[in-house]
């Protein structure tokens, strides 16, 4: 029951915050606020659930340096896009047209903000872990990284192949970012450094959604495997290569710290104390 009751707090957030932002979204400054309380809010209820429903410290929020996690995380999200986007450029497949909307890019982050913060919680704070705590690090991986994917075919202009490539770099890297460093803060600032990026920088679709222009008026031509067509550059074999290669650093990482969850081990932690999460498996 405590997953149901994790999943229903967290989902609860999420449908309200998008209501939320439904009622203001002609209002660049109330979605930004609105955006920015639902992550802000979900963080609180993750944190007060969490710690009601498992009897303890909720360390994937601990405080300590979370804000200097945050930050590199996201300006890492930005960065990799921004590599993305360079190499379109060079191959002539992005090209700038002039200033878009800043008011349009700061309803944008606050939407992202919210996005960012809510799907992390509910993919890598409550079903990765759990996943993680009854089959083991890899397993988990693999599992919630291919329903991560899957979830994006719910998306419009969605395809097989988009949500193949969110699969390998989005639900890869995100959840090798936790799993490297057992905290929920480098994940939410990847994502949210990463669909800024895509959405309030360069405005370009984000996992097949057509979003409001962001700071520049550009676009995207060319073959779907480099642009990623209608899907936006998600689909790009360039994100999937450059996303790909970032998960696989912090797995390395990972091995090296002895945070990855061997399968035995869960299943020895989960018959010596039902419910045991990974935080708390013996070493």
């Amino acid at each position: 029951m405590r997953v149901v009751w994790q999943l229903v707090a967290v989902v609860a957030v999420s449908i309200l915050g998008a209501q939320g932002l439904a009622l203001v979204e002609h209002n660049p400054w109330l979605t930004l606020l609105v955006g920015v309380a639902t992550a802000v809010a979900g963080l609180a209820v993750y944190r007060w659930v969490v710690g009601r429903t498992e009897r303890r410290q909720v360390t994937e929020l601990a405080r300590l340096g979370a804000v200097r996690s945050v930050t590199w995380g996201t300006l890492l999200g930005i960065g990799l896009f921004g590599l993305v986007i360079l190499n379109l450029a060079l191959l002539g497949s992005y090209s700038v047209h002039g200033l878009g909307s800043p008011s349009g890019a700061l309803g944008l982050l606050g939407f992202m903000a919210m996005a960012a913060v809510t799907e992390e919680l509910l993919w890598r704070g409550v079903l990765f872990r759990v996943v993680e705590s009854w089959t083991g690090t890899w397993t988990a991986l693999a599992i919630t990284g291919l329903l991560f994917g899957l979830a994006h075919l719910l998306n419009p202009n969605a395809t097989l192949w988009g949500a193949l490539a969110i699969a390998l770099e989005a639900g890869g890297m995100l959840t090798a970012a936790y799993v490297a460093t057992r905290k929920l803060w480098v994940p939410i600032g990847l994502h949210l450094g990463w669909n800024v990026a895509g959405s309030t920088i360069f405005s370009t679709e984000v996992s097949g959604n057509d979003t409001p222009q962001g700071l520049l008026d550009a676009g995207t031509s060319g073959p779907a495997l480099v642009t990623g067509g209608a899907f936006g550059p998600e689909g790009s074999l360039y994100s999937v290569a450059f996303c790909t290669a970032v998960a696989v650093v912090f797995l390395v990482v990972a091995h090296r710290r002895g945070t990855i969850v061997p399968a035995r081990r869960a299943a020895r932690a989960r018959a010596a104390v039902p419910g045991q999460t990974p935080a708390r498996l013996p070493r």
